[in-house]
């Protein structure tokens, strides 16, 4: 699995932001397919939830990709 940090400058991002934001998706369209179709975990949980707020120190995998999120 590949791990990757991403750095936030703000209390938190929504999941489908965080999966454009760290070249996951290339879009909103492809960052809400990915979450909807359960390929989505935020700290070991299936997320559903586009809008679900990550914060510092949260843990989101995505097929074989691990971004472990950091606060500025």
């Amino acid at each position: 699995m590949k791990k990757q940090d991403v750095v936030i400058n703000t209390e938190f991002i929504k999941l489908s932001q965080l999966l454009k934001y760290a070249g996951i998706a290339m879009s909103g369209g492809e960052s809400g397919e990915l979450i909807t179709s359960g390929n989505v975990k935020v700290n070991d949980k299936i997320c559903l939830e586009k809008g679900k707020k990550i914060f510092n120190g949260d843990i989101v995998s995505v097929k074989d990709i691990q971004l472990k999120v950091l606060g500025s």
